[in-house]
């Protein structure tokens, strides 16, 4: 699965200020010693450098150092293209960030009483503190510290609706678990993953409170070192409960290989408890041409919890080229066995042994096309269920796709997919594909305007087949820059689902749309409102932000979750759920030591 090599969400303390005059923009950043993370190595500290320039109206990159293409539109950000700059006898000061907040909210609820006959109202007004602490231990190893905390001040997430066997994944947004994430990876193909933050202090997309807890992460020479352990409160069903994981990685062969390990702990004081450990590398062979393997077990309460036993155990095997240009690869083996659960990880889906091959050859475009490069990229998976080994699901999808000199982007492809239902598949209380095997065709569209201009979007097609029947889903998303201080975005989906053999239909809504006003570079205002008719809701997010400096915010925040269809249940639905506005502040006091 392809990453972004960078993480647009992490922030640390810095400053900048640009200007524009006739002869074009300019900036300057200041960037603390202090914020940047590096080894001294027997005085000498190694850094890379890249500058990068983009011209949007000739969709030009200027690049230094000169870098091949050959990675694709990222490859300026690999690090380690990046020139190299040696620093003798650096010596930051150790930073001591302590940052406390103070957060008062007004709340309103409409909830269901216990009989089930009506929605009682209730009120709630909290004031509380909390308390955030950055020290840095040494240039390469922080540790954050945290009471009471809260993240008011998140966006909300996007609505989604799933047409497929697989569970939902959300990007964590949290500043607290961004720096250094890829530290806690532990990828078990795909999504898959042993550790996923957003299983702490979030239940079923509801915040749970975290009493406090510290994290720490680290890179010693060869080593990389990463620790956390968080309190969580009790929330409804879910009892008080205490989330640790221990990661190490180390550098092993060459500079581009490691081998490392994990453990994760999962502790409620009512006994309950989920265990999970394991045994990973990544090794460069030659070339481009990379070993994964992965190995990993877990232990919970109502399990057998035999360590010598495949049903705790997951095993991932693959082996891939990382090459854009020419000719790339990937070919592997996953296993997850019936008792395998990963208590703070993720999984699309369980119980399986699958295989997901792709091949791919890629053509970077003579200077005279009007194309940048293109693709053909064969790509399939397929899981057969555990402990009998039947069919679950097989898919197979060869793609075309392409970028153009002029920022144009597309794919196309056909969808050539088999499941086999061993119970219904639920897609809504009123709409069910029932057990059988179905094998259906479908196809693939997605084109996206030039983002070089101030307006671009993004439209994307699915259609054709759907097991016994079809579905339709086209897709648009819009982004309009207006100016230097306006931007809007939206998005409308479609999900026109058919059974004309059984008599049932769907259709499915969703619309969002995302605005942005800087007043200045200090003061913002933002709004994320969205429908999704698949629970008859509009969700509100409005959030307005006063940043005077990096480390000082005031955050005044309003949620919304109101109903468009009263009548659908009975007892009628209120006209909102809940309501909130919250005002947040935070001011970070530093301490150089």
């Amino acid at each position: 699965m392809e990453q972004m090599p960078v993480n647009m969400d992490w922030n640390t303390f810095w400053e900048v200020k640009a200007s524009y005059d006739d002869q074009g923009w300019y900036f300057e950043m200041q960037i603390p010693i202090s914020s940047l993370r590096f080894q001294d190595i027997d005085g000498q500290t190694i850094m890379g450098v890249s500058v990068f320039r983009w011209i949007p109206a000739k969709n030009e990159g200027d690049i230094f150092p000169a870098t091949s293409n050959e990675w694709g539109p990222t490859s300026h950000l690999k690090p380690s293209k990046y020139e190299e700059v040696v620093f003798k006898e650096l010596s930051p000061k150790k930073p001591l960030y302590i940052t406390p907040y103070l957060l008062t909210a007004y709340e309103q609820q409409n909830e269901i009483n216990d009989a089930e006959t009506a929605y009682e109202y209730s009120q709630d007004f909290k004031f509380e503190p909390g308390l955030d602490i950055k020290y840095g231990i040494n240039p390469n190893t922080v540790l954050d510290l945290t009471v009471n905390t809260d993240f008011a001040q998140v966006e909300a997430d996007d609505q989604q609706f799933n047409t497929t066997r697989f569970s939902l994944f959300f990007e964590e947004k949290r500043k607290f678990f961004l720096e250094r994430s890829s530290i806690f990876d532990f990828s078990l193909g795909g999504q898959n993953n042993l550790f996923y933050s957003r299983r702490i202090g979030l239940y079923e997309g509801n915040p749970v409170r975290i009493w406090g807890g510290a994290r720490l992460n680290s890179r010693i020479r060869d080593w990389d070192l990463g620790l956390l352990n968080l309190q969580t409160a009790s929330f409804e069903d879910l009892p008080s409960e205490n989330f640790g994981t221990f990661r190490v990685k180390k550098r092993a062969f060459n500079e581009y290989s490691y081998l490392g390990g994990m453990l994760t702990t999962r502790l409620g004081v009512d006994g309950t408890y989920n265990i999970g450990y394991g045994l990973d590398g990544v090794i460069r062979v030659f070339g481009d041409d990379y070993l994964t393997i992965r190995l990993a077990q877990t232990l919970h309460d109502n399990a057998e919890n035999n360590p010598l036993s495949m049903d705790p155990t997951s095993i991932t095997l693959n082996w891939e080229r990382r090459k854009r240009e020419g000719l790339s690869y990937s070919a592997g083996l996953s296993y997850s066995g019936t008792d395998f659960d990963p208590g703070i990880g993720f999984e699309m889906i369980d119980d399986f042994i699958a295989s997901a091959p792709s091949l791919q050859y890629t053509w970077i475009s003579p200077e005279e096309s009007w194309l940048q490069s293109h693709n053909i990229r064969l790509f399939n998976y397929v899981f057969y269920r555990i402990p009998d080994y039947t069919l679950m699901i097989y898919m197979l999808n060869p793609t075309w796709s392409f970028s153009s000199k002029n920022s144009w982007m597309g794919s196309i492809g056909p969808v050539f997919r088999i499941d086999q239902l061993e119970e219904d598949f639920e897609l809504t209380d009123s709409v069910t594909v029932p057990v059988g095997k179905y094998e259906y065709l479908s196809g693939k569209l997605m084109l996206q305007t030039p983002g070089t201009s101030s307006f671009y979007t993004i439209f994307m097609f699915e259609g054709g087949g759907y097991f016994d029947g079809y579905k339709l889903s086209p897709s648009v998303q819009p982004k309009w820059n207006i100016g230097a201080s306006v931007e809007l975005g939206g998005l409308y989906q479609l999900d026109l689902i058919r059974f004309p053999d059984r008599g049932q239909a769907l259709n499915n809504h969703i619309a969002g749309l995302r605005a942005l006003y800087m007043f200045s570079t200090k003061l913002s205002l933002s709004a994320f409102v969205q429908y999704n008719s698949a629970i008859n809701k509009v969700l509100s997010n409005v959030r307005f932000r006063y940043n005077p400096k990096e480390g000082t915010d005031l955050f005044v925040v309003f949620n919304e979750g109101r109903n468009t269809w009263l009548d659908r249940e009975v007892p009628n639905l209120p006209e909102y759920d809940s309501r909130n506005i919250t005002i947040k502040f935070t001011y970070t006091f530093e301490i150089q030591r």
